[in-house]
């Protein structure tokens, strides 16, 4: 398998990473930042026909996969696919109820 990048989507999710307060979640998304790197496909595939419109006019995403976090949170990915790196390009990270809404679950 080729390398892996993890990569935020912009720099608005980059920042409200860098300046996250609560410390265990942050643990546990930078864990699932080193999983997505040794593997980006570990996450759960979202069919194609459920990606939110707002992904697709925002990031142009052709795929999606929600990586379950502790406690009901999900961080969401995309996976993009160079000729020598593979990047997971992250989208944002959500609690399980605003997941349902995102989701229309």
């Amino acid at each position: 398998m080729r390398p892996t990048e993890v990569q935020f989507a912009d720099e608005k999710t980059k920042k409200a990473f860098n300046e996250m307060n609560e410390y265990s979640l942050k643990n546990f998304i930078e864990r699932a930042f080193l999983d997505i790197r040794n593997n980006p496909f570990c996450g759960i595939q979202i069919p194609k026909k459920l990606i939110p419109r707002e992904y697709l006019l925002k990031y142009n995403v052709k795929n999606l996969w929600k990586y379950n976090l502790p406690n009901a949170w999900r961080l969401i990915y995309s996976v993009q696919g160079g000729e020598l790196i593979i990047f997971a390009i992250i989208l944002e990270w959500m609690d399980h109820k605003t997941y349902e809404r995102r989701f229309n679950y």
